[in-house]
């Protein structure tokens, strides 16, 4: 790989925090990149605009998805704008290239009524954990619904993180931006009762800061194994296992401005930069829709 894009990476990834998962993506993205210049006989510091538009031209004959054009595109773009701040090229022609629209695809959520099905999931028979583990699962959905968290930010959670008298977490978002989050009573109390049971109960802590430890070697649980914890709780409850972590904070957003609350607040709740990414939320079901219009039109 050349040796500017693996410094550009080296930055995404401590200066800029980038998760993993992104990293992997940018990686990957600006290869398939470096390949393409390379069959035209090009470094990357000497492409041109007419190149880059080449390269997006080939991977539109592939057909892929315009989430995925926009990642490449937002790839060779960041890249640039790098290389030029850098002094690496004296001019940044590939400025004038623009992203292509994603689609917006409406998120997937879980009723009010489903979310209470998942919360008491654990009383509904034998397969859910029992003992330390068991409350730590119920803990980690009270989490994830009751903060409106990322996956991400909840297996980064810290003891000295939450505030169980003030009913808050520090939660270390995207870019390490830090956020205060209000967890709810239910999530409090199950964290209560989890901390005590693992302090009681659990193998030595590996891991002696991490609010979250696995079973075997207390070490900090992973992304891959909460989703796993999802999964037994989903089917307990009769719901779609195949939903993902991330849910639970559509669902979160959705319940809130269904009940009332403001755009801005939710945006500041989830940890968003722009509102534009909240504004996704908004969705209401035809059912929704219909009740408001019945309740509030003279002629309904």
């Amino acid at each position: 790989m050349n040796p500017h894009v693996e410094q550009f990476l080296r930055r995404l990834a401590v200066e800029k925090a980038y998760s993993a998962h992104t990293l992997r993506a940018y990686t990957k993205d600006l290869e398939m990149y470096e390949e393409f210049l390379s069959r035209r006989g090009r470094a990357v510091e000497e492409a041109q605009v007419r190149d880059v538009r080449a390269f997006l031209a080939a991977l539109r004959v592939r057909e892929l998805s315009k989430s995925t054009l926009a990642r490449r595109v937002s790839a060779v773009r960041s890249l640039y704008r790098y290389l030029f701040q850098e002094g690496v090229i004296d001019r940044n022609a590939i400025s004038v290239l623009r992203t292509p629209r994603r689609d917006r695809k409406l998120p997937r959520f879980l009723t009010v009524e489903d979310a209470r099905r998942l919360m008491d999931a654990a009383a509904m028979g034998t397969a859910a954990p029992k003992g330390w583990t068991g409350a730590r699962d119920q803990a980690i959905l009270e989490t994830l619904y009751g903060g409106g968290l990322r996956v991400g930010e909840l297996v980064g959670l810290d003891d000295g993180d939450i505030d169980l008298r003030a009913g808050m977490a520090l939660v270390k978002g995207k870019g390490k931006k830090e956020r205060l989050a209000p967890l709810g009573s239910c999530a409090v109390q199950a964290l209560r009762r989890y901390i005590e049971m693992r302090d009681a109960t659990a193998p030595e802590r590996k891991d002696r800061r991490a609010l979250f430890i696995n079973a075997r070697g207390g070490g900090r649980l992973t992304a891959r194994s909460v989703a796993r914890i999802l999964r037994t709780r989903l089917l307990l409850a009769g719901l779609d296992a195949a939903l993902s972590p991330h849910a639970l904070r559509h669902s979160f957003a959705t319940h809130m401005l269904q009940n009332g609350a403001d755009l801005r607040s939710v945006q500041e709740l989830l940890g968003h930069k722009n509102l534009s990414s909240t504004q996704i939320y908004t969705h209401l079901t035809t059912e929704d829709l219909k009740e408001t219009y019945d309740r509030a039109h003279p002629r309904a």
